[in-house]
């Protein structure tokens, strides 16, 4: 009796109609998964600019390029740490202009600490309230009371005023600095952070010949309750500029796994767009970061910026200039324009990349660099570094945005690379036997 029973619910046309389109929805659901699933590249399109040591070229020309930093006058302390890190292990053999910049003038304490410690020239800014401060249409009162509002809601640095002209400064003013107008490159060194890895290379030249538009060391995850509606307003201007889909923006979000029909009600939530999709909050770490300026001054970025300064949320949230940098880079840059700085040993609290020394590579014989200090670890197989100085346990593995410029390792797949690799290595042991 039962399986007669069994039998006609099955023959049940109303049954058979409400399978269909559970079946329906489930193909749907795993479609749309599918639709952002980011396969690894066949080559990776991001190989490390230099392993190991090279001999510094010190008589090349230098690059149109400079390092900046914003810095506050008490800051002088922390800033003398972080150009003497940042000599000791690159410009004291590139010796690049360093420019300063503040929003009040820098004392004559300030300009002479830091200008004793810079190999190559000083420049020192004021940055105008056009460029640091509250939007043209904010007025003051209304930018403050938003701040106290962000403090209130217990936003990490919410309530600190300048913190949040800073992240509006570094997202899209900083490159009309006046002092920056005619170069092309640019790299961010903040106080209170600190070189571990000889850079015996000229960083700018790499990223101009392999045409990189922005460099970074970490990425990792957004404090959620500093953007809720980041992701959104981003997405609302990549609707409006009909901006393709790229592997690079698949590998920021986070696709619902709820059915088409139903995924509208998770559009008016925190960290979701108007489709229901989430952002994944990984972005990169801006205190550290190479970049092309053309890039930032294109027509393209400035309406990107223009857009998210123009729905306010760099006050009435704490949109920070890491995640604008990430989602910019999402939408108008190629993965292969990225470069991972893996090879720099890097530290600005709480986070740490320490890679390993490339072995065989560190140069202990170097009149330029020196003989090799104590305090450098010893080569790994596989390491990228050149004389680091530390091997840490907190090394931050860059994992969230790896997938789309890091082909498969040759344990998994065998690419192209590896198998031209052991192509060579049997051609080199057969002429070995051959000569035996």
């Amino acid at each position: 009796m039962l399986p007669r029973i069994g039998l006609l619910r099955w023959r049940s046309p109303k049954f058979q109609i409400a399978c269909a389109i559970a079946l329906g929805l489930l193909l749907e659901v795993l479609f749309h998964q599918f639709y952002y699933y980011v396969p690894r590249p066949y080559e990776d399109l991001d190989p490390v600019f230099q392993v190991g040591c090279r001999e510094p070229n010190t008589t090349a020309p230098r690059e149109n390029a400079a390092i900046i930093m914003l810095a506050r006058n008490e800051d002088l302390g922390s800033a003398i740490s972080s150009l003497q890190s940042l000599e000791d292990h690159f410009n004291r053999w590139f010796h690049y202009t360093v420019i300063f910049m503040n929003d009040e003038p820098f004392s004559a304490e300030f300009q002479d600490g830091v200008s004793k410690v810079v190999s190559g020239e000083t420049k020192f800014e004021v940055i105008g309230k056009d460029l640091f401060g509250y939007p043209s249409w904010m007025d003051e009162a209304t930018g403050r009371e938003l701040v106290k509002a962000n403090g209130d809601l217990g936003v990490h640095k919410g309530s600190m005023e300048s913190y949040h002209h800073m992240c509006r400064f570094y997202s899209g003013k900083f490159y009309d600095v006046p002092a920056l107008k005619g170069y092309r490159y640019y790299w961010r060194v903040e106080p209170h952070v600190q070189f571990s890895c000889a850079v015996t290379y000229d960083p700018f030249r790499l990223m101009r010949e392999k045409k990189k538009k922005y460099g970074y060391t970490i990425a990792l995850w957004e404090l959620d309750n500093t953007v809720p509606d980041l992701f959104r307003v981003v997405s609302e201007f990549k609707a409006a500029r009909r901006i393709r889909d790229t592997s690079l923006w698949k590998a920021f979000i986070r696709p619902s796994w709820m059915p088409w029909g139903l995924r509208w009600l998770k559009a008016g939530q925190s960290l979701h767009d108007a489709k229901g999709d989430s952002w994944n909050l990984c972005h990169f770490w801006s205190n550290f970061e190479i970049g092309d300026l053309d890039f930032f001054r294109s027509q393209e970025h400035r309406d990107f910026f223009e857009y998210l300064d123009s729905r306010g949320g760099f006050y009435a949230e704490r949109w920070g200039d890491a995640s604008v940098h990430a989602f910019a880079a999402a939408l108008l840059l190629k993965p292969e324009e990225l470069h991972h700085f893996e090879d720099f040993g890097y530290y600005h609290d709480p986070w740490v990349v320490a890679p390993a020394n490339a072995l065989g590579k560190q140069l202990e014989n170097s009149e330029v660099l020196g003989p090799l200090g104590e305090h450098v670890v010893e080569g790994e197989e596989g390491g990228t570094g050149c004389r680091c100085e530390r091997k840490q346990v907190r090394n931050f593995q860059n994992y969230c945005i790896n997938k789309v410029q890091k082909s498969t390792r040759p344990t998994a797949w065998p690419n192209k690379m590896w198998v031209e690799k052991k192509k060579e290595e049997q051609v080199a042991v057969s002429g070995e036997k051959s000569e035996g």
